[in-house]
């Protein structure tokens, strides 16, 4: 097993740990509802599951009907 031959400093550690960070995610604003939203993905609103400003799925006919 390998063992280091010298003990690495804080400063080393820390350097070596500088390009890990935590990003903050992009968040769009749907032109159709307003809504914010993570950019690519799908969002609901309203009983409806819209992307790009498109219905993909509508629930909300589903829910009268039953």
């Amino acid at each position: 097993m390998a063992h280091p031959k010298r003990k690495i400093s804080r400063t080393r550690r820390d350097k070596r740990r500088t390009h890990y960070k935590a990003t903050v995610p992009q968040i769009a604003t749907c032109p159709t509802t307003g809504e914010a939203h993570l950019y690519h993905r799908a969002h609901w609103h309203e009983g409806k599951l819209y992307y790009r400003g498109k219905v993909l799925i509508d629930n909300t006919t589903e829910e009268n009907l039953a």
